[in-house]
């Protein structure tokens, strides 16, 4: 089992990349944050990883962080969900948003993500929710105030991802003393043109 790899990203393409370890070339499939991160990396980078290894096929995928590699793991256990969906989750939403969304049985956040329908939503809350208890209990997670959900909504119905939206708005909400939700928006805009 080959636990991360530090190299040099050679080539990138959709959802992969390449990097290469004492003159070995790894093609690593990764989620898009990552992608987005690796494309700019300079130097060496370090990638968690976790390799499938199929009858006619062997695959590596890679993360960032090793909450992300250990979110993967306990996905693909769930009943239909294998490496692509898993790596659809991650591509779709924070490790922080999907766990409160497990938490707080949101199908609706869930389904929003590519792939996930409401068949798979509930499954997913079914087999996950006491194992993210124990993710929330150890992160400390905190819930999202009800402006913060509605401006990252707000955001997210004008086109950007679930992810972006949520950066932006956790980025901004410390510098406003008294968030609104359109207080929260215009900020978080602003903060998403900065880019």
């Amino acid at each position: 089992m080959i636990a991360h790899l530090s190299g040099e990203v050679t080539s990138t393409g959709d959802r992969w990349v390449v990097i290469e370890v004492g003159g070995v070339g790894y093609r690593v499939q990764v989620t898009r944050p990552a992608l987005e991160d690796l494309k700019q990396a300079q130097g060496r980078v370090r990638v968690y990883t976790h390799m499938v290894v199929r009858d006619d096929e062997i695959q590596l995928f890679g993360f960032l962080q090793q909450r992300e590699l250990e979110l993967f793991t306990v996905l693909i256990g769930v009943a239909g969900i294998g490496p692509k969906n898993a790596m659809n989750i991650l591509s779709g939403i924070s490790f922080e948003e999907f766990a409160l969304a497990i938490l707080d049985d949101d199908e609706k956040t869930l389904t929003r993500i590519p792939g996930i329908g409401q068949k798979s939503a509930k499954r997913l809350i079914l087999e996950l929710k006491e194992k993210m208890k124990t993710c929330a209990d150890t992160l400390s997670l905190g819930r999202r105030s009800a402006e913060a959900s509605d401006a990252a909504s707000a955001l997210i119905s004008l086109g950007f991802s679930p992810q972006e939206a949520e950066e932006a708005v956790d980025a901004v909400l410390p510098g406003l003393p008294d968030p609104t939700v359109q207080g929260l928006i215009r900020a978080a805009l602003a903060c998403l043109r900065e880019r």
